[in-house]
């Protein structure tokens, strides 16, 4: 296991040439741990840099490559960078002389500038046949990296890099990125078999042009090249009213020359223009000229149509020859062995705060590792965290709006409430309508007066009913007379039965017709009873 402590002699803190920027040990401005302190950039715009030896270098074989280490940015980040570099094992490595050009084998961590936020991984890579260096650039995380930028707490963040040639970007303990150094690189570890040849060149009768002028348009005779797109509109009419004699901005009477005015450096003075009043209730004023209007012979210049070209020959391309560099890197992982550890950064804003590296290989070291220092960290932060309504009051003052939202959100409740559960007030018609069905007591006296209106109405309606009854009965009786006669003077061809049939289909209709009253007055009479 390799670490290396933000304190301490292990530090070897550069000054040179454009390196100006000063570096100080600090605890954290906000959620601080009692006596924890990290390494802190300090100046703003200026070249940092900052490096250690390892106790021993890092060889890629057969374990795993873990880099953690923690980044606070406390003021937040305009422009600039947090990440570390892992610099590469050579004879002529001098840590006294480390800036952007010295060699690393991995640059990992968080970089942002404007609306840009990245976490970089990126490794050097050598080349088997030509032993030239290539920097490869991990794709970009999927996730939204702002919050890590701009919450001023600490974040954790570690890169797992595996003999299998796979690789992970973790930021407080959490993947945010993984992939593999053979597929998800930028450009690609391994060259492709095949390039361009660089000597092939285009032949000059290569015809790359998919349409053509047709040759055997021939313009038309009416068409006129020289008439306008915009022509005057001759039915237009000046409108009613028009002022031709008044401009349409005066100088202001009310205007004076200022008293400091000098006429010899100023020159002359004029009194500043405005809108003439008296073109405010008129159509316009000045002098009016007829309005534009697309002119209908307008045609434009004659162009010939565009057929397809039947000499073309597609994009031309150069051949492709055997790549003369290529080479197949099955094991990309097996990098430049690692000797030291640096943070070459610059940035316009201080205070960034880094604490608790370490490389390792175990996953369980830099666990341990990252509970006791980045954990503790956590657990100050959330213990300080202010309530609920210190938050959303925070974030109402970055956008106040969000009053507006509190608002509505509280009176919704409470109006509901008012509504559903205040008693409603009574009207008048409910009360007129429940006093008039109070019983009242009656008396002996009102009730045999009652008795007896009701048997008088039941007697006038009995009296109507029997003369109704007697009108219908004669009725019926002219019926049958009338059936009678016409039945004898039916011809004599028809045959008995049919008459017999007749008439006794005239006896159901006058019994049915004597029992229609009988069965009425029953009715009428129950209903009355």
């Amino acid at each position: 296991m390799l670490t290396l402590s933000c304190v301490g002699s292990m530090l070897a803190v550069v000054w040179y040439g454009i390196c100006t920027g000063r570096w100080e040990v600090e605890e954290l401005k906000e959620n601080t741990v009692p006596g924890d302190k990290g390494l802190v950039l300090k100046s703003i715009a200026r070249h940092h840099a900052v490096s250690a030896m390892l106790t021993k270098p890092f060889i890629f074989d057969t374990k795993p490559l873990i880099v953690q280490y923690e980044v606070n940015f406390q003021d937040g980040i305009d422009c600039g960078g947090a990440y570390v570099k892992l610099l590469s094992s050579s004879d002529d490595l001098d840590l006294e002389y480390f800036f952007d050009k010295t060699p690393y084998t991995i640059m990992f961590g968080p970089d942002k500038c404007g609306e840009d936020y990245k976490l970089h991984f990126i490794f050097r890579h050598k080349s088997p046949k030509t032993g030239d260096y290539e920097e490869k650039h991990a794709k970009r995380p999927d996730v939204d990296l702002k919050k890590f930028y701009s919450d001023k707490r600490t974040h954790l963040y570690t890169l797992v890099l595996k003999p299998d040639d796979t690789f992970e970007m973790l930021i407080d303990q959490s993947v945010v990125s993984k992939g593999n150094l053979l597929e998800d690189m930028v450009p690609p570890v391994n060259p492709p078999k095949e390039i361009e040849d660089p000597n092939d060149k285009k032949p000059d009768e290569w015809d790359e042009r998919a349409k053509i002028p047709d040759p055997n348009a021939v313009k038309p005779d009416d068409w006129d090249e020289d008439e306008p797109s915009k022509i005057e509109d001759r039915d237009a009419v000046k409108p009613e009213g028009w002022l031709d004699d008044e401009l349409q901005y005066i100088p202001d009477p009310n205007a004076e020359k200022p008293e400091d005015w000098d006429e010899e450096m100023d020159g002359e003075w004029e009194a500043p223009q405005i809108p003439n009043p008296k073109c405010e209730t008129a159509p316009g004023c000045g002098e009016w000229v007829r309005p534009m209007m697309t002119n209908p012979n307008y045609k434009g210049k004659w162009k010939p149509p565009m057929i397809d070209n039947p000499n073309y020959q597609g994009i031309w391309s150069p051949q492709k020859i055997p790549n003369p560099d290529y080479f197949e890197d099955l094991h990309p992982f097996e990098m430049t062995a690692v000797s030291a550890i640096g943070l070459e950064l610059w940035s316009i804003t201080p205070d960034i705060y880094f604490d608790n590296f370490i490389i390792c290989s175990e996953k369980e070291v830099a666990d341990r590792w990252a509970a006791d220092g980045w954990g503790l960290k956590k657990l100050v932060a959330s213990a300080n965290e202010p309530g609920m309504f210190s938050q959303l009051v925070t974030a109402a003052e970055d956008r106040p709006w969000l009053w507006v939202l509190y608002i509505l959100t509280l009176a919704l409740p409470v109006g509901l409430g008012v509504l559903f559960c205040w008693p409603t007030k009574k009207i008048e018609e409910d009360i007129d309508y429940k006093k008039m069905d109070v019983c009242k007591p009656v008396t002996k006296g009102e009730l045999e007066q009652e008795r007896g209106e009701i048997d008088d109405e039941a007697e006038l309606e009995e009296e109507k009913e029997n003369e109704d009854i007697a009108v219908e009965e004669g009725e019926d009786k002219n019926d049958e007379e009338n059936e009678a006669a016409e039945g004898s003077q039916e011809e004599g061809d028809k045959s008995n039965k049919s008459g017999s049939e007749d008439e006794m289909k005239e006896a159901d209709e006058s019994t049915g017709s004597g029992d229609g009253p009988v069965k009425s007055i029953r009715k009428r009479r129950v209903r009355k009873d």
